[in-house]
Order: C-alpha cells, then structure tokens, then sequence
C-alpha cells in the first residue's frame, strides 16, 4: 500500500524591486505542503527523471524519502525536519536528534560564512549551500544581501566562473552541445514543462563579466544570474532555467588545461553555430513557450542579434544591453536632476563600445527622444569609442550598431580621436561613461580635463569585476574637490569625507 506523507517547507519570496530593498524588508513566509509517497512504488517512480518544484499554489506529489530527500536542495531541510516528519520520511537515523528552526540554521550557516578568510571561499561556500538546501540558502543570503550580493555575483563570481572546471564539484543546469544539436529537447525535457519554468537565462560564455570568453563556465553566470532574480525579483527559485550552449573556447588557457569540462575546440562562429542556436530557440519556445528568455554575456555583436531576431518568437531580454542602459539612464536622470541641470543640454561620452555601451547609448537615445528630441538630434549628443578610438563615419572597424553613433570626421581634423583625453577636451563630456574593462583608464589628468568644464562631472566606471573598474571612487573625488557624482559597477567602500 503506497502511503502519503506530508512535508512542511517554508520559502521566504520577496517582490522587492532592488538588493536594499529586500534587505530592509522581511518577505513573507508561506508554508508549502508537499505530499511525498514513501515505500516501493515510490523508490521506482523516483528514479524516473522529472521536474519538481515548491508549489505556489498548493501541494504537489514528491517522490523522495530518506537519503533521496536529504539529497534533493528543493525540499532538503536538513536539521529543521520535525520529529513527525523524520518517522514519516524514513530520517530517522539519518539526522541529529536536535530540531534547528530556519531562524538557528541560519545563524548556524552566517558563523561558518563568517569564519572564512577570502571572498573565493565565500563563494564556494555559498554554492555547496545552495547545493544542498535552496530554502536556507536564499534566506541566509536575504538576510545578509548587502554583504554576500558582491559574493554570491560580482566582483567575486567572475573569479569563481574563470577557475569553474578546477572548482566543479557537481553539476547544475543544462548544458547543449553543439556536437548534438538532435539531443537539444531530450536534455530540455529533464526541466519539465512549460507549466514548470517562468525564467531562462542562457549563455555561451562568449563575454563573461568582463573577462571574456570562459566556455563553459558560461552556466555559473546564469546561475548567478538567476540567484539575483530570485532575491530581488521574486521568481521562484524551482521555476527558472540556467542554460550554457557549448560550442567551444578560443581561450587558449582552457583549450591547454587538461581538466577543462567543455569542449576543447575553437569556438564554432559560421553557419552551424547560428543553426545550433536557432534549434535551442526553437526547442525553447517549444517546451517552454510562456517563459522569458534572457540572453547573457554573449559576444558584442551575437548578443544584439539574437535580441532582435528572437524577441518576436518569446519574451527577451539582454542584461547587457537593455537592464545595463535602464540603470544607467536612471542614474544620469537622478544625478541631473540633483545638479539642476537639463537632460537636452547634456553630452555624453561612452568609453567602451560593446554590448553594454551600445546599450547605454541606445536607452540614453530613446530617452531623448521621448522627452521631444529627434533620434539625430539624441544621437548627437552621444559619442562612443571602442579600443580603435573615437568612432566617426570614417571608421573602418566599426559595426553597423556603433556607426549609430558615428562622429562626423570632418568635425575631428587635427585632433587624435584615439586619445581619451584629447576627446575629453573637445567634448566637454556631462557624463563619462566606463564600459572598457581598462583599468585606471580615467586618469587624473582626464577627470580634472573634464572637471575644468563642468563644475559638478556624472562619471560612471562600470566595467567588472572590480579590478577592471576605469576608476576608482575616492580618486574621482579627491581629484574633483568631492564634486563628482559617480556610480559604478561593482561595489565600493563608501567614500567619506
């Protein structure tokens, strides 16, 4: 006879809109039931592969008992089982005799976070927490957000995604290999169905966190990326997607180390790239067609295109160049408006002309327009360099997303449009903007050229993790008499006075 047992599993699941947000807020907690058949039958239904999930709407049936439910980080509680719920799920035994409360695991998990020395172990910490119990893990986080966001994501991730193949230790997510573009539903098909999965990021590794191409590596970025839409999304950690598409690496350090966990070949870019990626999409929209589908940290020009040539088939999303641009835009808006300066009257100068500078540019542009500007009038006002110089319609490297942006060459005689600085002083920017990943590129020299014509400079280092910022902040200030208004993209003590 198949017997039901029932499982208390608490979630804390916040909608806040921002990392402070949730952190000053304490989220509701709901109570989920979990029926979960205990005995033969359900030791043979559970090694059938299939998507569980913390349901939002009430009880769902769960397969496991015993070790199997100790191993599961969906309903694994750990020490927080009841004496009930240890007889009914066969832990007995298996277990401490002590029930903790998630209150005193928590506590538990935030001194053992707290013993450890460097923010890599942090990190690996984190991922083993996340590994073994999701409930704890997003509540451990949720409480501490502003101290464990720069380690659980940037500067930390990126150091964690460069050495992912020295530091695997058990798989997570779903990984498509270009070698079996046939198999790409089959591997879908052990995440469910489309009532299974609200959010999907997926990435080739191509353009990691300002490191570059890390292959394979690329599933810990939407790991990563996924843990931040629960935290400060409210998506439900059980209905999201991270996805790496493996086509290869022309990092050279990867191909050579024979521990690598991709493939080893040059990364695939012609034809039988996009026909792979097509076949995911495809596959994708049909398994999972209510779900949104977010594009990270693909090549400059790869991500773009797959935007706009898939954002009519599902719900898109490019972090890089749309979330990037909306941040940015918001910043420019509240710096300008404390400056009590006009949106129409400023000049803006991106350093760094890839994905997330060309996004910039774009929402910068489309705010413009929607405040009465035509879009070469907005465009006019915006001028971007990428590593060859300032890009001017004489360019000859530049992509047809970066001639958008085009300086007249006519209007550059006699000046050097490959230094930052000399395009600084004919600029006269309002706002600088870092998407370069070269450290130390806004200089004394440049920040106090441009403090000379604007009184009160909006300069952004954005570029990461935190060693490739273009600045930083307390050099900004110091060199502007603590005028400057900055943002940057990973975090920063607070400057004092």
């Amino acid at each position: 006879m198949l017997k039901v047992a029932r499982l208390q599993i608490r979630f804390n699941s916040s909608t806040a809109a921002s990392a402070a947000a949730v952190a000053a807020k304490t989220a509701e907690v709901r109570t989920r039931t979990v029926k979960t058949p205990v005995g033969i039958k359900a030791a043979i239904e559970s090694l059938k592969p299939k998507a569980t999930r913390l349901s939002m709407d009430g009880p769902v049936e769960c397969a496991l008992s015993g070790f199997s439910l100790l191993n599961s980080p969906q309903f694994n509680k750990g020490s927080a089982f009841s004496k009930e719920e240890r007889e009914s799920f066969d832990l007995t035994g298996l277990l401490p005799s002590q029930v903790n409360s998630l209150d005193e695991q928590v506590e538990r998990a935030y001194r053992q976070f707290s013993y450890l020395k460097t923010p890599l172990a942090k990190n690996d910490f984190c991922t083993s927490m996340r590994l073994q119990n999701k409930v704890l893990y997003y509540e451990l986080v949720r409480r501490h957000i502003r101290e464990m966001l720069p380690i659980i994501y940037t500067p930390t991730e990126g150091d964690a995604i460069a050495s992912y193949s020295d530091r695997f230790r058990k798989p997570e997510g779903c990984f498509l290999d270009i070698n079996d573009p046939d198999g790409i539903d089959k591997r879908l098909s052990a995440y469910g169905e489309d009532k299974d999965i609200d959010y999907i990021v997926v990435s080739d590794g191509e353009g990691i966190l300002g490191i570059g191409d890390q292959g394979v590596g690329a599933i810990r970025i939407a790991i990563a990326k996924l843990g931040l839409m629960t935290l400060c999304g409210g998506i439900h950690p059980a209905r999201v997607l991270p996805i790496a598409l493996d086509v290869g690496t022309n990092n050279d350090r990867l191909l050579n180390d024979e521990l690598y966990m991709g493939n080893k070949f040059p990364r695939v870019r012609d034809e039988k790239y996009w026909d792979f990626v097509d076949k995911v999409i495809q596959a994708i929209k049909k398994r999972f067609p209510s779900s949104v589908l977010h594009y990270e940290d693909f090549g400059v020009s790869t991500g773009r295109d797959l935007l706009y040539k898939y954002r009519e088939e599902l719900p898109s999303f490019n972090d890089d160049i749309q979330g990037t641009g909306a941040v940015v835009m918001a910043s420019i808006t509240a710096a300008l408006k404390f400056s009590k300066r006009d949106l129409k009257d400023i000049q803006v100068l991106v350093y760094g002309a890839g994905s997330a500078g060309l996004g910039i540019a774009d929402q910068i542009t489309n705010h413009l327009v929607s405040h009465g500007a035509t879009e070469e009038q907005a465009r006019a006002r915006i001028h971007c360099m990428d590593r060859y110089g300032l890009i001017t319609n004489e360019s000859t490297n530049a992509s047809p997303a970066q001639l958008k942006y085009a300086d007249p060459a006519s209007e550059w005689d006699g000046v050097d449009t490959k230094s930052l600085l000399a395009c600084v002083n004919k600029i006269k920017p309002t706002v600088l903007v870092g998407c370069s990943t070269q450290p130390g590129a806004f200089t004394e020299e440049i920040v106090r050229e441009m403090y000379k014509h604007n009184p009160q400079p909006i300069i952004f280092p954005l570029s990461n993790p935190t060693r490739l910022h273009e600045a930083v902040p307390s050099d900004l200030m110091k060199w502007t008499d603590n005028n400057a208004l900055i943002a940057t993209g990973s975090p920063f003590e607070p400057v004092l006075d």
